[in-house]
């Protein structure tokens, strides 16, 4: 098969398309050819050695295909059945698992991280990995689901447990999950404050549903928030930006309020002001992609048409060096998708 694979750490020029061996599934596991995989900031760490070591490696969690063979012949997915992958690999067994919280599993595995992902035309993942793609979306608007929304999914219904008429400010809206958590904060009656450092994402995030778009360059995102909520600031915050948004934030936080943390993509080396916490009852909540059961029921909303794929690109895989410029310069709104045909 054809993969774009790294075999060294670097910038994009490390991403080289060749030809490697095809994946042989091992027993309870399916073997996917993969027709559409988007791209995450977590490639782009991996790619620079910033999170996983292994090479020769090949990146890429969200994918979509379609099924190529079922070994053993005993399950009823037939092949060529049109699917998208769950992002995380789990045991099955510890506690968490067992529970049904499997994205707190003790041996939890990102495809393309930890194991080889989606830049190839080939895959093999364990049967629970495996989920039908709604009709009415194609292989690249599935690739766009997994791991923003169903993070944006654990964030706001799960951790958060977003009620009708609630206020959500979503930090840096213009990303895959900030796009991702517009539209689930809408579906849950909330009203949504964004932002973005341009005036054209600013535009995008209206039009997705924000109530409000606040650019975080140039305004405080704390006074904009309080202004914009009647001086009571946001009940729910989703931020995933890490340190450069981390104080206007938390400041923008209402009494009571729930701050859902999933990324820290300028940086971890953040101050918790505890007397703010503690004084106004507030809780902070960290959130690691979703389970497999928000994957199903996320996936049914997709099914309803409530929820719609935000693409910015879709570039051949032969290309998948300059997908990685284009989503470094950072003037992309949505996902960037490479397509293996």
């Amino acid at each position: 098969m054809k993969a774009a694979a790294i075999e060294r750490h670097g910038g994009p020029e490390v991403i080289e398309v060749r030809d490697y061996p095809d994946p042989r599934p091992a027993p309870g596991e399916v073997l996917v050819r993969v027709r559409a995989c988007a791209l995450n900031h977590r490639d782009v760490w991996v790619r620079r050695g910033m999170r996983e070591q292994r090479l020769p490696h090949i990146l890429g969690s969200d994918i979509a295909g379609e099924v190529a063979s079922v070994p053993g012949g005993r399950d009823r997915l037939a092949v060529g059945t049109r699917v998208v992958l769950k992002p995380t690999l789990t045991c099955g067994r510890c506690e968490f698992c067992k529970a049904g919280q499997d994205n707190a599993c003790v041996a939890i595995r990102l495809l393309g991280g930890a194991v080889d992902g989606g830049y190839a035309e080939l895959i093999a993942v364990p049967r629970a990995n495996v989920f039908p793609i709604p009709r009415n979306l194609s292989f690249v608007e599935a690739a766009a689901i997994p791991v923003v929304f169903l993070t944006a999914w654990h964030m706001l219904v799960t951790r958060a447990d977003l009620r009708p008429g609630e206020t959500v400010l979503v930090v840096g809206g213009a990303s895959g999950v900030g796009s991702a958590a517009i539209q689930v904060a809408l579906v849950r009656g909330a009203r949504v404050l964004a932002t973005a450092g341009s005036e054209a994402k600013r535009k995008r995030a209206l039009e997705l549903g924000a109530e409000h778009a606040i650019d975080h360059h140039a305004d405080s995102i704390s006074s904009e928030a309080r202004r914009l909520s009647g001086g009571r600031g946001a009940d729910v915050v989703v931020d995933h930006v890490g340190a450069a948004t981390w104080g206007e934030s938390l400041r923008s936080l209402a009494r009571r309020g729930r701050f859902v943390v999933c990324g820290s993509t300028t940086g971890d080396d953040v101050t918790l002001p505890l007397r703010q916490f503690f004084g106004q009852n507030q809780t902070i909540h960290g959130a690691f992609i979703g389970t497999a059961g928000e994957f199903g029921a996320l996936l049914r909303v997709f099914a309803a048409g409530r929820f719609r794929p935000v693409l910015d690109a879709v570039l051949p895989l032969a290309q998948a060096a300059d997908a990685h410029r284009k989503l470094e310069q950072g003037d992309h709104f949505g996902k960037i998708v490479l397509a293996t045909d």
